[in-house]
């Protein structure tokens, strides 16, 4: 089931719980939550999304703010794996990107983060892509991330590069990420918010400068 904004947020399709406990959303009425969607191989993910969502799990958790993460993914499947999430939570060690990228801009402790994930954090569930590539399917991939995509002013040779991008995108796409896919996430990393009634108010994709202000707003609700 798809996940609609202002719709009751739909529970994500989980392959195991690797840190925490299960965090079920219809169970969490009366609480602000904020799910934060990452990639073990993904830089920015560990640089600039963990550390905000940590920073706000320990600000606003006495007002009613949950936190979790979810591991996905949607690209380099070699590197976005179950063990290398369980290594990262049991031992703090980074692999791929995120190790050659960090440790190269010096914010690694070791081969380690310099920080621990202090909430829940689950793997997607992945489900083996048999889909067909065609034409249409290219097609319908690109509408549903950039609906004009067929708007007549929109350069040619645009147009051309953005189909060969998702037809090489879908046919290296081994696995579908159920839930990555259920809340028709961009990439990582993607913020997603639920208010106080389970309702999907927003998902935002890569850093979003009204993050804090949106769980203020949200946090400051009444139930009715």
């Amino acid at each position: 089931m798809k996940a609609i904004i202002n719709k009751i947020a739909t529970q994500p399709e989980i392959e195991c719980w690797v840190q925490g406990q299960e965090v079920k959303i219809d169970e969490q009425r009366g609480s602000v939550i904020l799910i934060e969607v990452i990639q073990v191989n993904c830089p920015g993910c560990f640089l600039h999304a963990l550390p905000e969502a940590i920073r706000l799990y320990e600000k606003y958790t006495p007002q009613g703010l949950k936190v979790f993460a979810i591991a996905t993914a949607f690209e380099h499947y070699q590197h976005n794996t179950l063990n290398n999430l369980q290594r990262l939570l049991h031992q703090g060690k980074l692999s791929g990107e995120p190790l050659l990228q960090l440790a190269k801009a010096g914010f690694l402790d070791g081969q380690k983060l310099p920080y621990t994930i202090p909430f829940s954090v689950a793997m997607d569930k992945l489900v083996l892509n048999e889909d067909r590539i065609n034409e249409t399917a290219i097609h319908q991939f690109i509408l549903s991330q950039i609906p004009d995509f067929a708007d007549k002013d929109r350069d040619r040779e645009k147009k051309l590069s953005i189909y060969r991008q998702a037809e090489n995108y879908l046919k290296n796409k081994q696995y579908h990420a159920l839930t990555f896919e259920m809340y028709d996430l961009q990439g990582t990393p993607s913020s997603i918010l639920i208010d106080k009634q389970g309702i999907l108010r927003k998902v935002s994709f890569a850093a979003s400068n009204t993050l804090e202000a949106d769980i203020q707003i949200l946090l400051n609700e009444t139930l009715p």
